[in-house]
């Protein structure tokens, strides 16, 4: 099939086939799955630029179909949504500009490279050693819970910071949090987003978790909440730009609609622990193709 836009002959059966497999994982893990889409989309021979600009298309129809299913749920804080929202945002900015000014340096791949593996290889590690704490803790106790935290030392400390104005987050069972805190969260992964060329969502879940305290499944579909309206936010910059090839981008969606529903669903047969170690994979995945590609690319220079 041709796609005029970005001037390209693609297999529609494969395009439909990576929507669907990003779908599941994001639906279920509530990542925009850029990390998977993005490089497969190349590897087909579409051009870097609406690379980029189409994934974000696609991972907003994503986003938006998994976002619905898990709100009837009961998975969604809109408000905690919204507010991340700001934070992610405006660090997404901050992030882009850090590139800026290291692409003078002309390290700019090494860099971003070796600071992806590192902070994705320690979420990695670190989820799976709690997620697995934390399941034998509900074997053990044979506690008959949905969720359970084996580290919750870092929230308590995190609610203790009363810095005003303190909101509540009744959809995720927050009383009172700092609406400092959830800002900074969003910052920080907005941040590692623009500057290491991801969606966040491997940053955004465990701090959601860990930091502010939002059981996984909230967690999750709070995630694709906002992954909707950010990665909406950044097709609309790569559409102005002549960024999207909105043929890929719906095509790519008939697969992912059906996987995304499947994924957030399959959330509802996992407790908590189960799905955070699954998780842990993820980043350990994305750490591995970041580390072939610099190791490549050393190798060819």
């Amino acid at each position: 099939m041709e796609f005029p836009i970005a001037g390209v002959t693609i297999n529609p059966l494969l395009l439909i086939f990576v929507g669907f497999l990003v779908g599941i994982l994001g639906g279920f893990f509530g990542v925009g799955g850029g990390f998977l889409a993005g490089p497969l989309l190349f590897w087909t021979g579409v051009p870097m630029n609406f690379v980029v600009g189409t994934d974000l298309a696609h991972m907003t129809g994503k986003s938006i179909v998994a976002a619905k299913r898990h709100r009837t749920l009961g998975h969604v804080d809109v408000k905690l949504g919204f507010l991340m929202v700001i934070g992610t945002i405006i660090g997404v900015e901050l992030g882009a500009r850090l590139i800026e000014m290291l692409e003078s340096s002309g390290q700019v791949d090494l860099v971003v490279g070796i600071a992806y593996v590192v902070i994705l290889l320690t979420i990695s590690l670190f989820t799976a050693w709690e997620s697995i704490r934390a399941l034998r803790m509900i074997r053990v106790d044979r506690l008959d819970v949905k969720d359970v935290l084996a580290v919750q030392g870092i929230s308590r400390r995190i609610y203790q910071i009363k810095l005003r104005p303190m909101i509540a987050l009744p959809q995720s069972g927050i009383e009172a949090v700092s609406l400092w805190v959830v800002l900074v969260v969003g910052l920080i992964s907005g941040v590692l987003a623009g500057f290491l060329g991801v969606g966040g969502g491997f940053i955004r879940m465990p701090m959601l978790v860990y930091v502010v305290g939002v059981p996984t499944h909230v967690a999750v579909g709070t995630d694709l909440f906002e992954i909707m309206i950010s990665a909406g936010y950044g097709t609309l910059t790569h559409a102005l730009k002549g960024n999207v090839d909105i043929l890929i981008a719906l095509v790519m969606h008939t697969g992912a609609a059906i996987g995304a529903q499947i994924g957030a669903v399959s959330t509802r047969f996992f407790a908590g622990p189960g799905i955070r170690l699954l998780f842990s994979f993820l980043p350990l995945l994305g750490a591995v193709l970041v580390l072939i590609r610099l190791l490549g690319g050393s190798g060819g220079g």
